[in-house]
């Protein structure tokens, strides 16, 4: 009986790619240490803009892209939108200081595997970069759980806006905004939420109001809303938000 060789060694998979967009070089630093402890994860590449990320992600070809939801110069959703129509293959997994369901909601349909507070423990975090890139997703469940009960229309009482029932605080926000007469770009820079998820949500409010325009939901903001110091003539109110409806179009195109 001929002899066996010697046995090939079995060679072990490559580790998970991933890169790391973030604007603060502490939270960036920190991450790259904790992931690179990992014998299966390695970190390729770091940015802290979005232009910078825009180039080095596609250069860099990464398993998968952590990604902050706000950053300097845009934010972290657009970069994911951007990045999965020229590498489907990339799972993004948002990675934000803020429990916020719009934002979560704006991830997902973004194509985001992920969805993860930076308050996570570090085992966690390396879980999760885990479990998306393995092709699960990962959301933080009491964001999701608020987000499927917001989109039921079943948002709890206390999150609801005190002149305006029925509406969260979120929506109450973005209102009075729109009743100032900014855009949807410049309430989505001022919230740091893409200005999609601010038109989807301007067309939410004015079904809720029942109206069909965001001059008319102006005038409703500026008595329901606004304290009677601060408050606006409604011909005030309706002029600011009929100059941004020019810029903005009808908001439930």
């Amino acid at each position: 009986m001929p002899e066996s060789g010697p046995s090939s060694p079995v060679e072990s998979p490559a580790p998970i790619s991933v890169f790391l967009l973030d604007d603060h070089e502490v939270v960036r630093r920190g991450v790259h240490d904790l992931l690179d402890a990992e014998p299966d994860l390695t970190v390729v590449g770091e940015a802290g803009t979005v232009e910078q990320a825009l180039v080095r992600i596609p250069a860099l070809r990464p398993q998968v892209a952590v990604l902050d939801v706000r950053l300097p110069d845009g934010d972290g959703v657009s970069v994911c939108r951007e990045l999965r129509s020229r590498m489907p293959e990339l799972a993004c997994l948002m990675l934000t200081s803020f429990d916020d369901e719009e934002a979560l909601l704006d991830a997902v349909m973004a194509g985001a595997s992920g969805y993860v507070l930076k308050q996570i423990t570090g085992t966690d975090l390396v879980s999760a970069v885990r479990t998306v890139a393995s092709g699960q997703s990962m959301l933080d469940p009491g964001a999701t759980t608020r987000l499927m009960a917001r989109i039921r229309g079943d948002a709890p009482k206390e999150e609801q806006a005190p002149g305006l029932p029925g509406l969260t605080d979120r929506e109450r926000e973005i209102l009075i905004l729109v009743s100032k007469g900014l855009t949807n770009r410049e309430i989505g820079k001022q919230l740091f939420l893409a200005e999609k998820t601010i038109k989807n949500i301007v067309s939410r409010l004015l079904t809720k109001l029942g109206v069909e325009r965001r001059v008319q939901a102006a005038v409703i903001a500026s008595h329901a809303l606004t304290p009677p110091s601060q408050r606006p003539t409604a011909a005030a109110a309706a002029a600011a938000a009929a100059a941004a409806e020019s810029t903005d179009g009808p908001a439930r195109r």
